[in-house]
C-alpha cells in the first residue's frame, strides 16, 4: 500500500480580470474519479490544503448536464460529501513530500487562484521532481507547475511535456475573454513543451516521472497512469 498525497485547492473563487470574484473551488470528478482509483487500489489517500482549510467543491461540478443526468451528479454529490479525507485535511505549509510514494493535484479553478505562486505547493512539486516521486496534475491544477523555480531562477517544469485546461476549453466554457490570465499560455510561457487533445476529450501526458492531463474527462486515465506507475 502506498500513501498518495492530494494537494487542493484552499480557494473558493477566481479573481477575473475586472476584480470579479468568480465562484469556484475543485471539480467534483477530479477529486472523486482518482481518489476512487487509487483506494480501490489499496493506497491511501491524504489530503493536504494551503492553511489546511476544507477544500469548496465549485458547484458547478455538480450539476446534471456537467454529470450525465441528475443521477449521476447526486451520486457525485453524495461521494464529496461523505469523504472524510476530504473534510480533514493536513496544513500544506507542515506536509512533508517525503512520506507519500505519489502526489497528485486535481484541478477546478481554485488553483488558479492559490497556487500558481504558492511557496509550499512548489517546495512539494520540486521535491516530487527530484526524487522521482509520481506526480500527477489535472486540468487547472497545472497552475500551481508555474511556482517552482531552481536557485538561478529557472522554472523546474521548463522543458516538461504537458498539457491542461486549453485556452480554447477556456473560451467555450466563457472565461477566456474575462480572465486575468489563460493557463496555457503561462505554461507555454514558461517554456513548456505543451500539448492540446481535442476539447473535452481525454488527454494524459506522460514525460519522466509527470503525468498531466487536460480536462475533467481526463480523470480516470491520468489516475490509472499515475497508479501503474507506482507498481
Amino acid at each position: 500500500m502506498a500513501r498518495i498525497l492530494f494537494v487542493m485547492t484552499g480557494a473558493d473563487h477566481w479573481t477575473l480580470d475586472d476584480g470579479t470574484q468568480h465562484p469556484t473551488g475543485f471539480w467534483a470528478e477530479e477529486f472523486v474519479a482518482p481518489y476512487q482509483i487509487f483506494v480501490d487500489t489499496g493506497h491511501e489517500v491524504e489530503v493536504a490544503t494551503p492553511g489546511g482549510v476544507v477544500p469548496t467543491v465549485d458547484r458547478a461540478s455538480l450539476a446534471a448536464d456537467a454529470n450525465g443526468g441528475q443521477d449521476n451528479a447526486d451520486a457525485l454529490e453524495r461521494a464529496v460529501e461523505q469523504n472524510t479525507v476530504l473534510h480533514a485535511p493536513s496544513r500544506l505549509e507542515e506536509v512533508d513530500p517525503s512520506a507519500y510514494s505519489a502526489v497528485f493535484y486535481p484541478g477546478g479553478h481554485g488553483p488558479m487562484e492559490d497556487l500558481a505562486d504558492n511557496a509550499d505547493s512548489a517546495r512539494v512539486l520540486t521535491y516530487a521532481v527530484d526524487s522521482g516521486t509520481p506526480l500527477g496534475v489535472l486540468c487547472h491544477a497545472p497552475a500551481a507547475l508555474l511556482a517552482p523555480r531552481r536557485d538561478d531562477g529557472s522554472h523546474v517544469f521548463s522543458g516538461y511535456r504537458l498539457t491542461s485546461f486549453t485556452n480554447e476549453e477556456e473560451k467555450q466554457v466563457g472565461l477566456a475573454d474575462k480572465a486575468a490570465w489563460l493557463l496555457q499560455d503561462r505554461l507555454e510561457g514558461i517554456g513548456a513543451d505543451f500539448t492540446a487533445g481535442a476539447p473535452w476529450q481525454p488527454h494524459v501526458v506522460h514525460d519522466r516521472t509527470l503525468f498531466t492531463g487536460q480536462n475533467p474527462a481526463s480523470s480516470t486515465a491520468l489516475a490509472a497512469e499515475v497508479s501503474r506507475a507506482l507498481t
